[in-house]
């Protein structure tokens, strides 16, 4: 179906519908579904990037239990933040997360920023974030695409479609966009997606923008989290007793210390690494 000719009858009836069902299968359990505080909304948004949601709630809880505000998290010691995000994956969202809380500290007085273009100024805060943020935290309805409402829309709209780039998917969430409702309506989609894909919708490979993700095991990805969660538990340690500890090959090791390193995750001192 092209986009450019959805009448406004079938804009209509798609928002019924999902209403409807929002209606009856809404995942009201979700803890940031009960808050309107920008902060928290932007830990939860950082959290379930690449992140299941399952995975994601205890530790939402847990963090605001450690970091209730943005001046706790912007002071908050690097080695407590990154013990606290273990298993999430991703350890350097914890990073941006922590440096943008001093951000907004340092330059908005401690209040998290509404207009887009300072929430985009933000480490770790890239166009969906800062999106998001304003659609849950301030109601504002602008335009999201993320995995969800992708499997919405190309379930809803292009049943024939071979590939669909986000541009076009743009213009329909925008069409179809309740604007008097964003937050709510946002998700209705996403609690749609989700269940369109527990029964078995998979549409992901029609996007133009679709990235398998990369295995795992044995992937830098995994060598870098076994660093961090190493020195999580033990500590600053030499970095040899590191290389030894891992069940990597050291040179694999190494590099990703270096690369850490790099990016300042990790501080190198008298030979040895710590957080």
């Amino acid at each position: 179906m092209n986009i450019h000719n959805a009448s406004a009858e079938r804009v209509r009836t798609f928002r019924r519908d999902v209403w409807k069902f929002y209606r009856v299968h809404g995942r009201d359990d979700l803890p940031w579904r009960h808050t309107e505080d920008p902060y928290k909304i932007l830990v939860c948004e950082v959290m379930l990037q690449q992140t299941q949601v399952p995975r994601v709630v205890p530790k939402y809880l847990d963090f605001l239990e450690a970091f209730p505000t943005v001046s706790h998290l912007a002071h908050a010691d690097t080695h407590n933040v990154l013990e606290l995000w273990q298993g999430l994956g991703y350890n350097r969202r914890a990073l941006a997360l922590k440096r943008a809380a001093a951000e907004v500290t340092r330059i908005h007085g401690g209040s998290m920023p509404v207009e887009r273009v300072d929430l985009e100024r933000l480490p770790g805060v890239g166009a969906y974030t800062a999106g998001a943020v304003r659609v849950f935290a301030y109601n504002k309805p602008e335009v999201l695409i993320e995995t969800n409402i992708r499997t919405v829309m190309f379930n809803e709209f292009f049943e024939n479609a071979i590939t669909v780039s986000d541009r076009e998917l743009h213009s329909l969430v925008e069409q179809t966009l309740d604007t008097r409702k964003p937050r709510e309506w946002y998700w209705a989609l996403m609690d749609l997606g989700a269940h369109l894909k527990r029964a078995g919708v998979r549409v992901n490979n029609m996007s133009r923008h679709y990235k398998k993700q990369p295995t795992f095991k044995g992937s830098d990805r995994q060598i870098r989290g076994a660093i961090i969660r190493t020195l999580v538990q033990q500590g600053s340690m030499g970095q040899q007793r590191l290389v030894r500890t891992l069940s990597f090959p050291s040179e694999r090791v190494k590099e990703q210390v270096r690369a850490l390193t790099r990016e300042g995750m990790l501080q190198k001192k008298d030979r040895k690494v710590s957080l």
